[in-house]
């Protein structure tokens, strides 16, 4: 019952935390579960975590923020009532673009309650910087809240943050600084800079990404006319390798690694790395075939093995050391047979 008597609406909300923390804790387990089920396969994102609040740390809330206004026009209170956050999940997402989507998708899934836009209430403003994030309080719709399993949290809403690594990185960092409003004008303007170079920083990554995008279409829109002048990148060997390979997921930092080996041998355009590879695919492919590999065992030559097979049969100097002497010794062997004509039906040792 509902009452004006602080203490006595403590203590209730104190049993009444403790008797369900069983539960909050089972609900917010599920709603992260549920997150990151929805978002799986349409978003990538750095986390969904959560936590249940100290009930302690609850009634601080209140006091703070709601006691006083609601004691002074005597509305009786109970204290769960104003605490919406007490199962408080996060979102963190790679890019500051990604929060709307992920609004959006989750709306589709759960009932939104309440929203408070901290993004659009910072950027309405132009001499400030600082926190900036999408907060959402949910609760479960249909046709999930009739499901058995989420039943019992149908009367509970959550409170979600969205925010980029960036955003949740500032934050952090916001919450360590002792005194931010009553202080010299100097640190008032060295904080301020700190945090327009974060909401900076949140920028350059989504253009990058952009770029990124704009990067790997035009080197596939340019398949056919590669640059023979320019150095060849990652972006130019995917579009010949992954034409070669159309089934091997190629790894963006196994690309990175081996293209930058690549070039560390000497001058190689896209355009000349792709000559080799059509040069030397099908002599490669039959070496394969003459060690007994196909590409479902563990050991078989993997695309950036068979590429290195092509540059080293390409151009034996230049690419002297791309493989070990092992195999080397072994692919020379067979090339010396295959030139004359005679590959031979005795299987040579399979590569390691």
């Amino acid at each position: 019952m509902a009452s004006l008597d602080f203490e006595k609406e403590k203590q209730v909300f104190r049993n009444y935390h403790s008797e369900n923390l069983e539960l909050f804790e089972a609900a917010k387990n599920a709603f992260i579960v549920i997150i990151n089920s929805i978002l799986a396969e349409d978003i990538p994102i750095s986390s969904v975590t959560g936590r249940v609040k100290d009930k302690e740390e609850c009634i601080k809330k209140f006091s703070r923020k709601y006691q006083t206004a609601l004691e002074e026009v005597r509305t009786p209170y109970e204290i769960k009532d104003h605490i919406t956050d007490l199962i408080g999940l996060r979102v963190v997402s790679l890019y500051e673009s990604d929060i709307v989507r992920i609004r959006d998708i989750l709306s589709e899934e759960f009932e939104f309650v309440e929203i408070t836009d901290k993004i659009e209430a910072m950027e309405s403003k132009e001499d400030s910087f600082g926190y900036k994030g999408l907060h959402v309080d949910l609760k479960l719709k249909e046709p999930r809240s009739a499901m058995r399993e989420y039943a019992r949290y149908n009367d509970l809403r959550f409170e979600l943050q969205i925010r980029t690594i960036i955003q949740d990185a500032w934050s952090a960092l916001d919450h360590k600084i002792k005194y931010k409003k009553s202080i010299p004008i100097d640190l008032k303007r060295r904080i301020n800079t700190l945090a327009a170079l974060f909401e900076l920083a949140d920028r350059e990554f989504y253009s990058i990404l952009e770029e990124t995008i704009r990067s790997e279409e035009k080197e596939k829109r340019n398949r056919d006319h590669l640059s023979e002048k320019e150095q060849l990148n990652a972006f130019s060997f995917l579009v010949v390798a992954e034409e070669k390979f159309p089934d091997y997921r190629f790894q963006p930092h196994k690309v990175d690694g081996f293209v930058l080996e690549l070039v560390d041998y000497g001058n190689l355009s896209p355009s000349r790395f792709k000559a080799i590879v059509e040069e030397g695919y099908q002599v490669v492919d039959e070496y394969k075939q003459y060690l007994g590999q196909n590409d479902s065992q563990r050991h078989a030559l993997n695309p950036y093995m068979v590429i290195r097979h092509m540059l080293y049969k390409h151009d034996k100097t230049t690419y002297r050391r791309i493989l070990y002497n092992d195999q080397r010794d072994r692919f020379d062997a067979w090339l010396h047979k295959y030139k004359n004509g005679k590959p031979g039906k005795k299987r040579l040792p399979p590569t390691e």
